[in-house]
């Protein structure tokens, strides 16, 4: 499905994936992806993607270390009123590089669109700044990072990935060129 202009990137929504009959896989949603080194592909090269949402559907996610030059007031001035319009925009993925994703920290996790993990979630859709309550950060992406079914699951099986828990501080990282080598220095 495609994802609407902000928010979420899609209604995706299972924590567990199943795959055939009886095989059962748990969700990365709410992970990281850390690409290896040996991951040439330019679109993930040296990347950090926070997985958004992961079932047998796919999954979708946000590269979290590729700011543009692009800053939220030239982009989608709208928005300033949820996000600083110094604010840069961030290279969320290949797939729609048009689509808008707001992530945020809420202070009432109750009003994300999709919770991500703990208090870390996406916009709804349709966004009404009064009805969010306060957003203690927020972050605007353009595109996605999209896998098709168990296509995310292959990748892994070849290595292509590192897998580790996302805090907000990988999320909102105002050093984002640091934030592939700091993870991986956490992961050990």
């Amino acid at each position: 499905p495609a994802p609407a202009s902000v928010g979420s990137p899609s209604g995706l929504a299972s924590r567990t994936v199943h795959w055939g009959d009886d095989m059962r896989v748990q969700s990365l949603k709410g992970q990281l992806l850390i690409a290896v080194p040996a991951l040439l592909d330019p679109n993930f090269r040296r990347t950090v993607v926070l997985v958004g949402e992961h079932n047998e559907e796919g999954a979708l996610g946000l590269v979290l270390n590729r700011p543009s030059d692009t800053t939220v007031e030239e982009a989608v001035p709208e928005l300033t009123v949820l996000v600083d319009g110094d604010d840069q925009v961030h290279v969320g993925g290949p797939v729609q590089p048009s689509a808008i994703v707001i992530v945020a920290e809420f202070s009432d996790p109750e009003r994300a669109g999709t919770l991500v993990f703990e208090s870390v979630g996406f916009l709804p859709a349709e966004v009404d700044p009064d009805a969010l309550g306060e957003l203690l950060q927020a972050r605007v992406f353009a595109g996605y990072a999209g896998w098709g079914p168990a296509q995310l699951d292959g990748e892994l099986e070849e290595g292509s990935w590192i897998v580790e828990p996302a805090l907000a501080t990988d999320v909102f990282t105002r050093e984002p060129d640091e934030l592939w080598s700091e993870v991986l220095r956490r992961k050990g």
